[in-house]
């Protein structure tokens, strides 16, 4: 079977920045399951796996577009620190969940001073072109249930 709509996915990868750096990787892990065409990975590795049967090999560089964003200076933001009401160690780097434009997101802290905390909502990945090095695993068509959750079911799944 090939990689199309509808279909259950599992598929092995290693991420990479352009420095070579290791970002993430299912190897000598589950493999990544997920129901292709309901948007469950980025664009740009959903849309290279398109045909693809169990077997294929490949690698594959996905642009910040089609990965997790450009940059958005509007995804930072400098919060008074009375929102942080009743957490009284807060660092750089420290990630909270928020509401966010597109409803609830993650925001690191990139400064803080005496009387506010600047917080960036874009995804730490942003800004930044991808290298996936990817085998299918497996291809099976979903199953009723898990197109209508939009999501698969079972070992694996990642939703």
């Amino acid at each position: 079977m090939q990689v199309a709509d509808n279909m259950a996915v599992s598929i092995h990868y290693t991420l990479t920045n352009d420095e070579g750096e290791v970002l993430d990787s299912s190897i000598d892990d589950e493999a990544l399951v997920y129901l292709h065409g309901a948007g469950n990975i980025i664009s740009g590795l959903e849309l290279s796996l398109v045909g693809k049967v169990a077997g294929d090999k490949f690698k594959v560089r996905i642009e910040a577009e089609h990965a997790y964003g450009e940059l958005s200076d509007d995804m930072i933001q400098v919060i008074s620190r009375e929102m942080f009401e009743g957490i009284d160690d807060i660092e750089v780097g420290m990630q909270f969940h928020a509401d966010v434009s597109h409803g609830t997101g993650v925001v690191t802290v990139i400064s803080l001073d005496d009387n506010d905390i600047t917080v960036d909502g874009n995804h730490p990945l942003a800004g930044q072109a991808l290298t996936f090095d990817v085998e299918v695993i497996d291809v099976r068509a979903a199953t009723e249930e898990e197109a209508h959750h939009g999501h698969i079911h079972g070992a694996g799944c990642h939703h």
